[in-house]
């Protein structure tokens, strides 16, 4: 690795992307592609390195959140069919079909504006249809009191020159949850998403690509993989959620580092960080690492986190800096200047993982990874040695 990258970086390890994506297929019900959830940057990890692993193993669809998104794995190379979850302005409905990506089209309204866009620009626009089957999210609702107009809404898009409905599809609001009556709820959205489906297709409209299981139902619901699965965070070896845990066997795909850039002696009675909300209880060993909010380290893990140096967990000392944090060392043999620092991943014997912080700030192991921000180099790792480099700052 260049010295650059002896700051704070982030690890990809592509060999566990693959194991992982091979799980996953052999769960997937016979029949069912794998449409590989690659936005916000494949969660932090890379959109392109990510997807270029995802394609080595066949991956029929990628999905992403905006058309920027899109354009970037078009311009990358990618032919693969690609659906946009969410929404895209429609005076870009002749860049959607140039690229040829799929829109998520979710009310009529939307719809007309699309159409309308499409034919002033001459072109033809895939599309899938989103119901709202419960997320109450995007979609057409797909309750008793709004049946009937949803499917008459769809009808009339499906008679719209310049929209071609490729596929329909629903996300579920609780299938990582299996206690309660969150099974019977994402039971309820996919009978409700298969009476829709029936519905339309008993009214003429082919909708021949059919998908609504997440993550969540990849693992636990066979029976709702159909056409097509969404996995996602389960590409990059993280549970849905604690009760998915052991489910499915994956790797943890990203680590997070940094390294010891100062190493000093306090006493006791010392105050360390901002605030100084920290105060020593004894002469202790305090080093600098220069990682920080700014590089995705949530300053919520303040007087709450720990890190790994030389295989020991360090715990971490007062308040989190935007580009730096302190953290405790004492009694950990021979640190020194320039040793690797890890913030969430392995070393030695012991491990933190993404949901370890994710617990203790508050939030879910998605929005730890995708917090890491753009001034952390990637370095993606084959058989334990770097093969590439992203530094978007350089």
């Amino acid at each position: 690795m260049s010295d650059y990258l002896r700051r704070t970086w982030a690890e990809i390890d592509l060999d566990a992307l693959s194991y992982n994506v091979e799980q996953i297929q052999k769960r997937l019900a016979p029949g069912c592609g794998m449409l590989g959830v690659v936005k916000a940057d494949a969660y932090g990890h890379g959109a392109q390195q990510v997807a270029g692993v995802l394609a080595q193993h066949g991956t029929a669809w990628f999905g992403v959140s905006n058309i920027e998104e899109g354009v970037a794995l078009r311009n990358s190379g990618f032919a693969q069919p690609i659906l946009i979850f969410g929404t895209t302005p429609p005076e870009l409905a002749g860049e959607l079909a140039q690229q040829r990506i799929t829109q998520a089209v979710y009310s009529l309204e939307y719809a007309r504006a699309l159409q309308q866009k499409a034919e002033a620009a001459g072109a033809v626009v895939d599309c899938h249809i989103k119901l709202d089957t419960g997320m109450t999210r995007l979609g057409f609702l797909c309750d008793d009191g709004q049946f009937e107009r949803s499917m008459a809404e769809i009808e009339e898009i499906a008679g719209f020159a310049n929209l071609r409905l490729g596929g329909v599809f629903t996300h579920f609001a609780s299938a990582d949850d299996y206690e309660g009556d969150a099974p019977d709820y994402t039971r309820m959205q996919f009978d409700r998403f298969q009476q829709a489906v029936a519905h339309l297709r008993a009214r003429g409209l082919a909708l021949p690509v059919r998908h609504c299981a997440n993550s969540a139902a990849v693992i636990s619901y066979p029976e709702m993989h159909l056409e097509l699965a969404r996995p996602g965070i389960i590409l990059y070896g993280i549970d849905p959620s604690d009760q998915c845990a052991g489910r499915l066997d994956y790797r943890p795909v990203m680590s997070l580092k940094s390294t010891v850039a100062s190493i000093k002696r306090i006493g006791r009675g010392t105050q360390v960080s901002y605030g100084r909300t920290y105060r020593a209880p004894r002469d202790i060993d305090v080093a600098v690492v220069p990682i920080g909010y700014a590089d995705g380290y949530s300053r919520a893990l303040s007087g709450r986190g720990r890190m790994l140096v030389g295989g020991r967990y360090a715990p971490v000392l007062g308040r989190v800096c935007m580009d730096q944090l302190m953290i405790d060392v004492t009694g950990i043999p021979d640190v020194k200047r320039g040793d690797e620092v890890v913030a969430f991943g392995r070393q030695g014997g012991n491990a933190i993982t993404a949901a370890e912080l994710a617990e203790q700030i508050g939030t879910i192991p998605y929005e730890v990874t995708c917090l890491i921000s753009k001034r952390v180099p990637r370095v993606y790792l084959r058989g334990g040695r770097a093969v590439e480099v992203v530094n978007h700052i350089l």
